[in-house]
């Protein structure tokens, strides 16, 4: 039997298609509420808080992925992906309903809670679940589930958003997830899946939950009469202290090896976020162009995205790790600065769609390369928790920038698109700075 086969016969058909299902439905709505949240910070008069929509989401995704992994360890996925798919769905409901942009900061954040712990649940039953010759298909098939919604998913939630409303574009996947659920719930019930019954890490998710707390309220405290530059200064700083424990020795200082593969992932992500959230809302608010175009020049992105990350692999045996990076972080580089020139000054559209091509195929050439090498350079014991660091440092920096364009916006009204930008330009020159250091170092 094929692995293509054995996926989808008749033994794991069902779960096949739930595991996938679920996948792509909360990548769909991570990816589809960058077009939708123009319109909503409208509709809510909210743009204050519109970076903070955002920054919730990864800021507690990160916390529901490490409460998760604990949980799953000590008792297997099931309780950790029901749980999860429920706070996920909870979060859509609330954010379909807001009246308030605090409200659906609120939601945002609960889904996101939802969306760490589900996506961690669903490696650990796949792994539970299937043989190990099926393993490298059914995580294609996941990685596949993220790669799909970036293609789609911004133009259909701007056409979703412009012909009904926004609401519909967390609405409207509801059913649809209790349906991917649904799918799971037989394979649940059936196997066996105890956990090892190891005591829940409490320091590291304790640790996780003071980080979290710390990015979620650093720019409403900026609003303290007197005391907000000063309380904003300490939130900063307790984040950071928090996420030391959280990430490899010598993070902080982007280390060689290891660390420096954390700290280049982060800021690849972030980067890429503060521009792919402004991007449309920018097309919208200082272009006049509607939803639905606004979300297909996005996905040229994800399409550039896609092609960097195909011809990384073709390129595999002739271009070492640290290279395909270096080179990645320079056309990221080249690409965020071309897409911020060109937004602030009202440049021709085309060139926007020539420099958000090349930010994608920049980012498409390094993500994958620094997968792969945190894998080759981690001890087999410590594959997990070095992969952990990896998705906490990618949460975290996507959260901490775009809070930081937030409290840009704050400090200075009308400041959101040149600090969203400029953040995202001044973020893909760390990342060429720190890609040489990507390599594990020489030993002695």
């Amino acid at each position: 039997m094929s692995g293509t086969a054995g996926a989808f016969g008749a033994a794991f058909r069902f779960t096949t298609i739930g595991v996938f299902s679920l996948g792509f439905l909360i990548a769909f709505e991570a990816l589809a509420v960058t077009t939708a949240m123009p319109l909503v910070a409208r509709d809510l008069d909210g743009r204050a808080l519109y970076a903070l929509a955002f920054s919730a989401f990864s800021a507690t995704s990160v916390l529901g992925t490490v409460v998760a992994g604990a949980w799953a360890d000590r008792s297997g996925p099931g309780r950790p992906l029901l749980v999860g798919a429920g706070l996920f769905a909870a979060g859509l409901v609330l954010a379909a309903s807001a009246w308030s942009m605090p409200v659906l900061v609120t939601a945002r954040g609960v889904q996101g809670l939802g969306a760490g712990a589900v996506g961690t649940a669903l490696y650990v039953l796949v792994a539970r679940i299937y043989p190990e010759r099926l393993h490298p298909r059914v995580f294609a098939l996941l990685a596949a589930a993220w790669v799909l919604p970036s293609l789609v998913g911004p133009f259909a939630a701007g056409a979703v958003a412009t012909w009904l409303t926004w609401h519909w574009v967390f609405a409207g996947i509801l059913p649809l997830v209790g349906a991917a659920v649904a799918l799971l719930l037989p394979v649940l019930r059936a196997q066996p899946m105890p956990g090892t019954g190891a005591a829940l890490p409490r320091a590291r998710i304790g640790w996780a939950a003071v980080a979290a707390a710390a990015v979620l309220v650093l720019q409403p405290v900026l609003a303290v009469p007197g005391a907000g530059p000063v309380l904003a200064a300490g939130a900063v700083v307790v984040a950071v202290v928090a996420l030391r424990p959280l990430l490899p020795a010598g993070a902080l200082r982007a280390a060689r090896g290891l660390p420096a593969l954390v700290v280049a992932r982060g800021l690849f992500s972030a980067g890429f976020a503060c521009a792919d959230a402004y991007l449309p809302y920018s097309l919208i608010e200082l272009r006049g162009i509607p939803a639905t175009a606004a979300g297909g020049i996005v996905t040229v992105g994800a399409l550039s995205w896609a092609t960097g990350s195909e011809l990384q692999s073709r390129l595999a045996g002739r271009l070492s790790d640290r290279r395909c990076i270096t080179i990645g972080a320079g056309a990221f580089l080249t690409g965020l600065i071309a897409v911020g020139a060109v937004e602030l000054t009202g440049a021709p559209v085309p060139l926007l769609v020539v420099a958000w091509l090349t930010t994608g195929l920049g980012i498409g050439l390094a993500f994958p390369r620094i997968s792969t090498a945190l894998l080759s350079q981690s001890a087999e014991a410590e594959r997990g928790r070095n992969s952990a660091a990896l998705q906490i440092g990618d949460g975290f920096g996507v959260a901490i920038a775009l809070t930081g364009v937030g409290v840009a916006a704050a400090l200075a009204p009308g400041s959101s698109f040149p600090a969203a930008f400029g953040l995202a330009a001044a973020l893909g020159v760390l990342a060429v700075l720190v890609a040489p250091r990507v390599a594990a170092p020489l030993r002695r």
